[in-house]
C-alpha cells in the first residue's frame, strides 16, 4: 500500500511540473488581451557599406566653381554729411560716394563650352562676376540669362579644356539616398559635406514661385548657393539653393533644385535668353478640409479658383471664380503648387482640357494657353 501511494505522489508531482512548464512557455491569453505576432530576421542582414565617396567627389568637384560678384551701391547717408562745414569743402561730392559690395556663391560647369548653372540670387544685379576653378584658373563671366521664378541663372566663361558635370536622374531619387553637397561655404574654399535625401517635392516654402525642392541634411551654408548636390556616383542631381536657418548657418534643413527642372530652364535660357511658361490668368487657393466641408466637397483635393483675370485665357474659356479645378489634361490636381507647375509646363498657344467642379456638376473647359507675363508684371497665375 505504501508503494502504491509513493507511485501516485510521484505521478502527481511530474504532472504538475509538466503543466507549469506548458503554462510558462505558452501562456493563456488574459481577458481583454491577445497574441502579438512579430517578425524576426532569420539571420543578420548585412548592408553593403561604402568605405569612401572619394571617387564621386573626384569626378564632380572639378566642375564646381566659386563665384565672386561685386556691385556698386550707395552707403546709408551719414547725418554728418549735412553739416554746413563738410558741405562747404566737399559740396555735392558728399552726395555721390559709391561703395562696392562683394558677395560669394558657387556654380556648376555643365558643358565644355563654358556654360555654368548657378542661382539667380547669386548673380542678380552684379556688375562684375569672377569665376574661380578648382585647378587655380579664373575668368570673368557674363550672364546669359536668369529665371527669378526658379532662382536659376546661366553664366558663360571662355577657357579651354574645361571640366564639366554629368547630370544624374533626380526623378529617381528616393528618401534615404546618400547625397553630397559641394561648394565654397563662407569663402573657406571648396568643401564637401555628406547627408541623405530627407524629403522630395518640397513646396509651399515661400522661397521661389515654382517649388519642387529636394530636401537634404547635407550641410549647406552661405556660399554653397548654386553649387552641386551629387549622388554616390558623382552625378549632379540638384543645384543647392536655400537653407532653413535661424542663425544663418546650417541646421540640417537644406533645399536643392532638381536637375530635371534646372536642365529645362538652362536649355531655354541658352536658346532664347529667357524662360517661356504657360499661363491662364487665374488666382488659386488650396482647399483645406474645413473649406471642403463648407463647400460640400467630398475631398480636399483640387484647387479653388479665387479669381479670374478679365479677358485672360481662362475667362475667355468660361472659367469662373468659385470653380474647383480637378484635372488638367486628365491629370489630377492635388494643390495650388502642383497646378502652377502643371500650367507653366504647357506650351503657350496650345490647348488644354481643364476639368472643373461647379455647383456640384463637373464641366470640361478647353483653354488656349497664354504666355506667362514677366515676374515684375505678373497679376495672377
Amino acid at each position: 500500500m505504501r508503494k502504491l501511494w509513493l507511485i501516485f505522489a510521484q505521478t502527481v508531482t511530474i504532472s504538475l511540473a509538466v503543466l507549469f512548464a506548458l503554462s510558462y512557455w505558452h501562456p493563456t491569453p488574459q481577458e481583454g488581451g491577445g497574441t502579438v505576432t512579430v517578425q524576426e530576421a532569420q539571420a543578420p542582414q548585412r548592408v553593403a557599406q561604402v568605405q569612401s565617396y572619394s571617387r564621386a567627389v573626384k569626378r564632380a568637384m572639378p566642375a564646381v566653381v566659386s563665384i565672386y560678384t561685386s556691385k556698386e551701391t550707395r552707403a546709408p547717408r551719414n547725418p554728418l554729411l549735412d553739416d554746413p562745414l563738410f558741405r562747404r569743402f566737399f559740396g555735392e561730392q558728399l552726395d555721390a560716394m559709391p561703395q562696392r559690395v562683394s558677395s560669394l556663391g558657387s556654380g556648376v560647369i555643365v558643358s565644355s563650352q563654358g556654360y555654368i548653372l548657378t542661382n539667380h540670387h547669386v548673380v542678380e544685379s552684379a556688375d562684375e562676376i569672377e569665376v574661380a576653378l578648382g585647378d587655380g584658373r579664373s575668368a570673368s563671366a557674363r550672364i546669359v540669362g536668369g529665371d527669378p521664378d526658379t532662382d536659376l541663372a546661366v553664366l558663360k566663361i571662355d577657357l579651354p579644356n574645361l571640366p564639366f558635370a554629368t547630370f544624374g536622374q533626380s526623378e529617381k531619387l528616393e528618401v534615404g539616398d546618400v547625397v553630397l553637397a559641394i561648394g565654397n561655404p563662407f569663402g573657406v574654399g571648396q568643401t564637401v559635406t555628406m547627408g541623405i535625401v530627407s524629403a522630395l517635392g518640397r513646396s509651399h516654402l515661400g522661397i521661389n514661385t515654382f517649388e519642387n525642392f529636394i530636401q537634404t541634411d547635407a550641410a549647406i551654408n552661405p556660399g554653397n548657393s548654386g553649387g552641386g548636390l551629387i549622388d554616390e556616383a558623382g552625378n549632379v542631381v540638384g543645384i543647392n539653393s536655400a537653407i532653413y536657418s535661424r542663425s544663418g548657418g546650417s541646421l540640417g534643413i537644406g533645399f536643392a533644385i532638381p536637375v530635371s527642372i534646372a536642365k529645362k530652364v538652362m536649355e531655354q535660357i541658352i536658346q532664347h535668353g529667357s524662360v517661356t511658361r504657360g499661363w491662364i490668368g487665374v488666382e488659386m487657393q488650396d482647399i483645406t478640409p474645413e473649406l471642403a466641408q463648407a463647400l460640400n466637397f467630398p475631398s480636399a483635393q483640387g484647387t479653388l479658383i479665387g479669381g479670374v483675370l478679365r479677358s485672360g485665357p481662362a475667362d475667355r474659356a468660361g472659367m469662373k471664380p468659385g470653380d474647383i479645378l480637378l484635372r488638367v489634361n486628365g491629370k489630377a490636381v492635388n494643390d495650388s503648387s502642383a497646378l502652377l507647375n502643371m500650367i507653366s509646363a504647357l506650351a503657350p498657344g496650345s490647348t488644354a482640357e481643364f476639368a472643373v467642379r461647379r455647383n456640384r456638376s463637373e464641366l470640361e473647359l478647353r483653354i488656349k494657353i497664354g504666355k506667362r507675363p514677366p515676374p515684375t508684371a505678373r497679376p495672377s497665375e
